[in-house]
């Protein structure tokens, strides 16, 4: 029987090296095959009921974490969480993954990515939603809707082309009241001069609807907004912000936006504030709101910050929560 322990590993790595140094290169680097240097396409497939859903990845940001990235914990505590995650030390990995429903009807994209001009800045991390869409055989004339949950950059970015042409010509843009009521606000972007990061945010949604009004459809909560997807009030993140039930006969998945941003902080963490919500205390009083829910109804939930392919269910661990990932299905 093979013993594996430390000495056993640490003899195999030694014989590596003393390999390297003589010129005797290991087996494996004989192959004559260059390796691919690329990721296969992000795109996975599962049903609600007679609806087909797919969640579409954007890519993942990986960045050095910012000294209030939770704003109310100290940052040694926040790196510890990173580093108890496994993510690389003194960093924080964000992934970003829209939602399309093929309700039969109207085919949906929930939340549109980072957008195509963060492609080559980004060296390929982001802004992936149009390739993996193309993956997946949709093309993106197809879609009739686009479905945003609220209108923050990663999110609604994706809509336009890198020449500003749009990305889904044929979409009608549903965007949350609120939230649009909130974002162009003159006299709210003037307030938010003193704060860079709002700043940008008033500044990037002027930009990416400039002349898109007359495609705008403005959403109300607790409505049906496309066959089989009825809007959810989940506020903090930002004042309109949106989840969404998708149902279909007695099946149901929440798609739960951005209520949480990386589950293994804010999740695992309920009461942390990220520095992204706009209002911290109530997006931490609806956390707890949401995340109660989906744990009684066992309800399957879908997170846009969610690692890949962000499927998953949400369970109460005292006064935490814990997200249990589905089980990657073959089939659909």
């Amino acid at each position: 029987m093979t013993d594996l322990n430390r000495r056993h590993l640490l003899a195999g790595a030694a014989a590596i090296g003393a390999a390297a140094a003589t010129g005797l290169r290991p087996t494996i680097a004989d192959a004559s095959v260059p390796p691919a240097g690329t990721q296969a396409p992000g795109f996975y497939r599962y049903k609600v009921g007679s609806i087909e859903c797919t969640s579409i990845n954007d890519g993942a940001r990986t960045f050095p974490m910012p000294d209030k990235f939770v704003s109310n914990l100290s940052k040694e505590e926040a790196l510890a969480a990173g580093e108890a995650a496994y993510m690389p030390k003194g960093m924080v990995t964000v992934p970003f993954n829209p939602q399309l429903i093929n309700t039969g009807p109207k085919l949906v994209l929930i939340d549109a990515g980072n957008g195509v001009a963060n492609l080559e800045p980004s060296k390929g991390a982001v802004g992936r939603t149009l390739q993996n869409l193309q993956a997946a055989g949709v093309d993106p004339k197809s879609i009739d809707v686009v479905l945003l949950s609220h209108l923050h950059p990663d999110h609604t970015n994706g809509i336009r082309l890198a020449d500003g042409a749009l990305a889904f010509p044929n979409a009608e843009i549903m965007v949350p009241g609120k939230d649009w009521e909130f974002w162009t606000s003159a006299d709210n972007a003037a307030k938010a001069e003193s704060n860079p990061m709002m700043k940008n945010y008033f500044a990037n949604v002027k930009k990416t609807f400039d002349g898109l009004e007359s495609k705008v459809t403005k959403y109300e909560w607790g409505k049906e907004v496309a066959p089989g997807i009825t809007s959810i009030a989940t506020p903090g993140h930002t004042p309109g912000h949106t989840s969404f039930a998708v149902a279909s006969g007695d099946k149901k998945v929440l798609i739960q936006s951005d209520v949480t941003n990386i589950p293994e902080f804010f999740l695992r963490n309920p009461d942390w504030h990220v520095a992204f919500d706009n209002d911290p205390a109530l997006a931490q009083e609806t956390r707890h709101k949401f995340y109660d829910m989906a744990a009684a109804e066992k309800a399957t939930v879908v997170g846009f910050h969610f690692t890949f392919p962000s499927v998953g269910h949400v369970e109460k661990d005292g006064a935490k929560y814990r997200l249990i990932p589905s089980a990657w299905n073959p089939t659909i």
